[in-house]
């Protein structure tokens, strides 16, 4: 037997050593690991000596003496030569341990290594070879030999990156019903890289085999009698083909891939398809379509979420249940008439009517986002202001397209619920991008609000028009000013660059934008810009199904209530943080002010800016800083520090800290999952039936990527070229575009 070596096949192929058949190597035999793997043998719990596996050196056997240890069987060996192998391999990578249960490997007295056991060998015991790995065994130098007999404990098998022994197949073994087989062998061809073609597959058998041509393997499935289980009853021979050459892989269905991520998917939601790609090419070798992992997803998703369609069709009983949970809020969803088709969605809850009508300011901006599910539509948007100077969400709608007869909807609702929660309806102000249905709709409901332009509006239409940084800041300067005469002078400075601009700007009344021109309360609100405010998490929200996406803004609803009311409950001031830092300014430019008091309530305030005239009585300033934004400007302060009046008392009480806390005392519960609503409705005695059916609407999203307006770098800032026509003499048309008469 000597110099001679054991070498076992790369195919993977099973040991299995009879009862009295034992593996003998002698001196300087060596045993061929497999190349891909590096091989792990772990003995019984104590284990005091090593054999060191290497990847390109000789593995050694170290056997030593005098070791006092007792061992699985229970025998207390002293003196005796113990073989133990150490649980860590030297080099990481893949473990291969030796499965069995009574191993025997004993040592001759003729320096003999043999391999008994009392059972057969685990069917997933698997050995695999390299011819560069080796294990020798050095009888002269590291083979001392006191007892000529060794008794191993079992050995355990394990793999962390070849094919699991679960994908290994046998004659005779079951599955529960004909998809699970299935299921089985696609996840045995994906994992052992060889693809499978179908030759029958019904509710009975399923025969199958290797895609490869003249590869003979074969298998057959069919189902027992009286029971849906599936067994194998035949597989024909082994793979000759050497598996699959390309990346791909025919069994890697969007299915498969649905059942791959579905556990990474529900932890993390925001698993992008990309990540999908990279993950499946590194554990599986498989290289997909962005399409298919795309796919992958929106199937879990649409399990995990709902699809986009029952989202429409279970909006009434959602509708319910906003109003079952949160008694007092609005919700109503209405629908076409004609073909049931989803037209608007209106929901405002009661916690949000109660802190806008009894602390917010009584200011409102109107603004819009489009859907990105599914189907199209718009969210809408009506939002107050808190003493903090936070968004306060009041009303939602969710309409099937933007035009001026649902903006006259949603204003209609929103003026309902406003006044059926109050007895004295708020004077308004009301901020928009004043488009033509919102224009007519604040006229129709809110006859007498103030309503005035959202400068991100107005300022994003001045920058397309002139596309100059210079003048969009003094435009913005000039919408700040708080003084006719100061307005009057940032247009004069506009028109000085740019005559156009200065005309543009003329024709739109200033008294729609202008602080020193409108007429309103905006307590230096000048924008609406609700959805870039919200915009963290809004567009995610937008892109769910309905109920999702309802559901998403109830829940930041929520949390932000029980934060803000938190917080405010650790608030030790007067005013709240916002308006307190304002006054203390105030503060401190007020000392160094001379007041002159003229009488009980009138003051004469001389600074380095000039003279103002205070009236505390009428809460008024000539500067118009304390009409405008609630709080005591510097000269206000002086004037009341002078007569030793409490600067707080002369503020608006929505910047009070119990206001604040009373705008957030209410709660926005949370609702059911739709699971339970059926249940929850039949056990309530006020729950009305329902039994409208609500389609999603018929505007699909277009396929592809939306088309966008890209402006080069090169072109940013540059002056467009205006064109004239040579045959009727005006500008911004050519020739052949010329309509004029002749």
């Amino acid at each position: 037997m000597a110099n001679h070596d054991l070498m076992l096949g790369q195919n993977r192929s099973s040991l299995g050593l009879g009862q009295n058949q034992p593996l003998v190597l002698g001196h300087n035999h060596n045993m061929g690991l497999g190349q891909d793997h590096e091989h792990n043998l772990g003995l019984g719990p104590n284990h005091d000596h090593e054999l060191g596996l290497g990847h390109d050196h000789d593995h050694e056997l170290s056997l030593g003496q005098g070791h006092e240890d007792e061992s699985d069987d229970g025998h207390d060996y002293d003196d005796e030569t113990r073989l133990a192998i150490d649980q860590k391999p030297e080099h990481e990578g893949q473990e291969l341990v030796l499965q069995g249960q009574n191993h025997e490997l004993t040592l001759t007295e003729s320096n003999d290594l043999s391999i008994s056991e009392h059972q057969d060998l685990d069917e997933n015991m698997q050995l695999t070879m390299d011819h560069n790995q080796d294990m020798g065994i050095d009888s002269a130098e590291r083979l001392s030999v006191q007892q000529p007999e060794l008794v191993l404990s079992p050995v355990v098998q394990q793999r962390t990156l070849v094919a699991c022994p679960n994908y290994e197949l046998t004659v005779g073994q079951e599955f529960p019903d004909v998809k699970s087989c299935r299921r089985a062998l696609r996840d045995t061809a994906i994992a052992l890289h060889f693809e499978m073609q179908t030759i029958k597959s019904d509710k009975t058998r399923f025969t199958a085999k290797c895609a490869s041509e003249g590869c003979p393997w074969r298998i057959h499935a069919a189902k027992l009698p009286g029971v849906p289980t599936f067994t194998i009853r035949t597989i024909h021979e082994a793979h000759t083909c050497g598996g699959i050459a390309h990346l791909g892989h025919q069994q890697a269905s969007v299915q498969w891939v649905a059942n791959t991520v579905e556990q990474r998917l529900r932890e993390n939601p925001n698993y992008k398809p990309k990540e999908i790609l990279e993950e499946i090419h590194r554990v599986h070798g498989i290289t997909l379509s962005y399409k298919q992992a795309w796919r992958g997803k929106e199937r879990i998703m649409a399990a995990m979420r709902g699809s986009f369609e029952e989202g429409y069709r279970l909006l009434p009983q959602y509708c319910d249940q906003v109003k079952r949970t949160n008694p007092g809020s609005i919700a109503s969803v209405y629908a076409n008439p004609t073909d049931g088709c989803f037209q608007r969605l209106f929901i405002s809850f009661q916690a949000s009517i109660y802190g806008f009508l009894n602390a917010c300011r009584p200011l409102l901006g109107l603004d819009r986002t489009f859907l990105k599910s599914k189907y199209l539509g718009t969210l809408l948007f009506a939002t107050g202001f808190d003493g903090d100077g936070a968004l306060f969400p009041l009303a939602f709608g969710v309409v099937d397209e933007e035009n001026d007869e649902n903006w006259m909807w949603f204003l209609s609702e929103l003026h309902n619920l406003l006044e059926i929660n109050t007895e004295n309806m708020p004077r308004l102000t009301i901020l928009s991008d004043r488009q033509k249905g919102i224009v007519d709709g604040v006229e129709a409901n809110f006859p007498t609000a103030f309503h005035g332009f959202c400068m991100r509006h107005l300022s994003d239409s001045f920058r397309k028009e002139f596309n100059n940084t210079m003048l969009v800041n003094l435009l913005w300067e000039a919408a700040h000013a708080l003084t006719v005469i100061e307005f009057e002078a940032k247009v004069l400075e506009i028109e000085e660059i740019s005559q156009d601009a200065a005309y543009w700007i003329r024709r739109i009344p200033p008294r729609l934008w202008a602080t020193a021109y409108f007429e309103g309360t905006r307590f230096g609100h000048l924008t609406a810009n609700i959805v870039e405010s919200l915009n963290s998490w809004i567009l995610e929200a937008s892109g769910l199904p309905i109920i999702q996406m309802m559901e998403c803004i109830r829940r930041q609803l929520m949390t932000w209530f029980n934060e803000r009311r938190e917080t405010s409950m650790q608030w030790t001031s007067i005013l709240v943080p916002t308006a307190e830092r304002r006054v203390a300014e105030a503060l401190e430019r007020a000392r160094t002010y001379q007041v002159l008091r003229a009488n009980e309530a009138e003051f004469e305030v001389i600074s380095h800016e000039g003279t103002n005239i205070v009236d505390i009585r009428n809460r008024c300033c000539l500067c118009r800083g304390w009409q405008l934004y609630g709080l005591p400007c510097a000269h206000a302060v002086a004037a009341l520090l002078s007569c030793r009046q409490n600067v707080h008392r002369f503020t608006e009480s929505c910047f009070t800290v119990a206001t604040y806390r009373k705008t957030y005392s209410q709660t926005i519960h949370p609702i059911p999952d739709k699971s339970m609503w059926k249940e929850l409705s039949e056990g309530d005695p006020n729950a009305k039936t329902v039994e409208v059916v609500i389609n999603p609407p018929k505007s699909l999203r277009p396929p592809g990527r939306p088309r966008k307006k890209r402006v080069r770098a090169e072109d940013r800032g540059r002056v467009k070229r205006v064109v004239h026509c040579s045959r009727c003499n005006q500008t911004g048309h050519f020739r052949t575009t010329c309509a004029a008469p002749i």
